[in-house]
């Protein structure tokens, strides 16, 4: 599928619906993220972003911990869990997940070299990773994947950190659930861009 910058953009969506196939190969769904981490631009090229690519069994695995998690901290009757374990599912019947961090030991070693800019590096990097995270998502929408993007950091930290072996410094940022849509996504709604948009000539 191949579209332009700007129709990749309008047609990028967030997908609930998905399910454990892919039209593409696992290689291209790892040069995609790889290519993403190449080029996505970073403040002063830290290059700080960190990505893991989740497919098959360890896919699944991270919901049903993630799961297992919301379980211990909700509580409650499997009834009014029951809308948390349904959106579990929803993200588990998809083909894979890609989780993005950011190595704080990359961002810790600016702020100590560049102490003027400090406070600035943190922000920085967020924004650097969310520039990341639509880099991903696009790419993999033009390949006929639907994707969402996710936050159940730091509930889940600790317990992805030990699952997959990852270093201590690296800080999970999102989950992004992917496979191939089931559904199509609701109509979205704009707000007058005049109220968002201002230009002075």
């Amino acid at each position: 599928m191949s579209m332009d910058f700007q129709a990749a953009l309008e047609h990028r969506r967030s997908y609930y619906g998905i399910s454990k196939e892919s039209p593409i190969s696992d290689d291209r769904i790892h040069e995609i993220v790889n290519e993403a981490v190449k080029y996505t631009p970073t403040s002063f090229n830290s290059q700080s972003a960190r990505a893991v690519v989740l497919l098959g069994e360890q896919h699944d695995k991270l919901w049903n911990h993630t799961e297992s998690i919301l379980r211990e901290v909700v509580g409650g009757s499997d009834e009014q869990f029951k809308s948390t374990a349904d959106k579990m599912a929803s993200f588990r019947a998809g083909y894979g997940t890609v989780l993005f961090f950011e190595d704080s030991t990359v961002i810790a070693n600016l702020q100590a070299q560049f102490a003027l800019y400090a406070d600035n590096f943190p922000i920085w990097a967020q924004q650097s990773n969310g520039m990341l995270q639509f880099v991903v998502w696009t790419m993999l929408e033009t390949e006929g994947l639907g994707a969402s993007l996710q936050h159940y950091n730091p509930l889940i930290d600790e317990n992805v950190r030990n699952e997959w072996n990852l270093p201590e410094s690296w800080k999970l940022i999102a989950q992004m659930p992917f496979g191939k849509p089931t559904s199509e996504p609701g109509e979205k709604e704009f707000q007058p861009l005049d109220e968002r948009v201002k230009v002075f000539k």
